[in-house]
C-alpha cells in the first residue's frame, strides 16, 4: 500500500471540507489516531475512545452526510479493510503506550510523502528575523528544544514559554524588530492563552505557523499553515514523539533555507571544542 493512500490519510480526507464542532473534531482526531481500528468499534465504542457520549458519534456522522452510525461505519470498513486491523491483545499497557506511539511516527511519515507543507513551514522561518518560538504548558519542551538547536544557524531566535501578561508585549517587539513569522508548538489540553496569543499575532502581520496534535485542534482557526503530529494518550499523560521529530524535520527543512547555517554550525563546534564544553 502507498503511504500516500493509507487508512489514517483516507479517513483524514472523508472529514476535510466539514464544518466540525470541537466535539466532533475531537471524535475524527481519535478515529484517525486508531485508524485500522475503528471500521470495527461500535458507536458506544467509539464515544469511550474519543470521551464523548454516544449521541455525539452519531450526530457526528450525521454531519459527514450519512444517515447514522451504522453507515458511517460501513463506508469506513469499505477504507480500512479488515487484513489493515492489527491485534495487540498479547501486549500489556506500557507496550501499548509505545505501539501507539509507533503508530503515530507512521502516520507522521505518510503525512511526510509530501514533503510541501514543511518546506515551506521552512522557508517562512528561515526568511523571519527574528523568530519568535511559542510553546506553553505540556508544549513548553518543545518549543525550548527547537529554540535551542534553532538558535546555532539561525540569528535571532526568540523563545516564547511563559504566559502571562508580557507575552503580547513579546511578539510587538519582535514585530517591530523585524519578525513575519512565528512557531507555535499546541499540545492538549490546549490552554485559552495560546489560541488567543496566536490571534494577537496574526493580527500583528506575522505568518503563524504551528503543529499540533491535529488538524482539528483548536489552534487550527488560529493558523495560517498547521502541521499535524498526534500525541500518544495509552498513559496517565500523553507522550509527544511524534511531535518532537516534526520539530526536527522543521529544524533541518529550515536549515535548507539558511545558506549559513553549516558554517554557523562548524563554528560553533570550534568554540565548543576551545571551551572543552563537551566530554569527548
Amino acid at each position: 500500500m502507498n503511504v500516500t493512500d493509507s487508512p489514517a490519510t483516507r479517513l483524514q480526507a472523508l472529514f476535510e471540507g466539514h464544518r466540525l464542532t470541537p466535539t466532533q473534531r475531537r471524535i475524527a482526531h481519535s478515529m484517525v489516531r486508531r485508524a485500522a481500528d475503528v471500521p470495527f468499534l461500535s458507536s458506544v465504542e467509539l464515544a469511550e475512545l474519543a470521551g464523548v457520549s454516544q449521541p455525539s458519534v452519531t450526530r457526528f456522522a450525521v454531519a459527514l452526510g450519512f444517515d447514522g452510525y451504522p453507515a458511517l461505519r460501513k463506508h469506513l470498513r469499505e477504507v480500512v479493510p479488515p487484513e489493515q486491523a492489527a491485534g495487540s491483545g498479547s501486549y500489556n499497557e506500557y507496550q501499548q503506550a509505545v505501539e501507539a506511539e509507533i503508530e503515530n511516527l507512521r502516520h507522521l511519515a505518510e503525512v511526510l510523502a509530501d514533503p510541501r507543507p514543511v518546506q515551506q513551514a521552512g522557508r517562512l522561518l528561515a526568511a523571519s528575523r527574528p523568530l519568535p518560538v511559542l510553546g506553553l504548558r505540556a508544549a513548553a519542551s518543545q518549543a525550548y528544544g527547537f529554540a535551542y538547536f534553532a538558535a546555532k544557524v539561525h540569528p535571532d531566535v526568540r523563545l516564547l514559554n511563559e504566559g502571562g501578561t508580557m507575552i503580547h508585549d513579546r511578539i510587538d517587539a519582535a514585530v517591530l524588530a523585524g519578525a513575519t513569522a512565528l512557531l507555535c508548538f499546541a499540545l492538549p489540553r490546549h490552554p485559552r492563552e495560546v489560541v488567543d496569543t496566536l490571534g494577537y499575532a496574526k493580527e500583528a502581520g506575522l505568518t503563524v505557523v504551528t503543529v499540533a496534535d491535529s488538524a482539528f485542534a483548536p489552534v487550527a482557526k488560529v493558523s495560517d499553515l498547521l502541521l499535524p503530529a498526534a500525541v500518544g494518550t495509552g498513559l496517565a499523560f500523553d507522550t509527544a514523539c511524534a511531535p518532537m521529530l516534526l520539530g526536527r524535520v522543521l529544524l533541518e527543512a529550515m536549515c535548507d533555507d539558511l545558506p549559513d547555517a553549516q558554517a554557523r554550525l562548524e563554528e560553533f563546534d570550534t568554540r565548543a571544542a576551545a571551551r572543552g564544553l563537551f566530554v569527548e
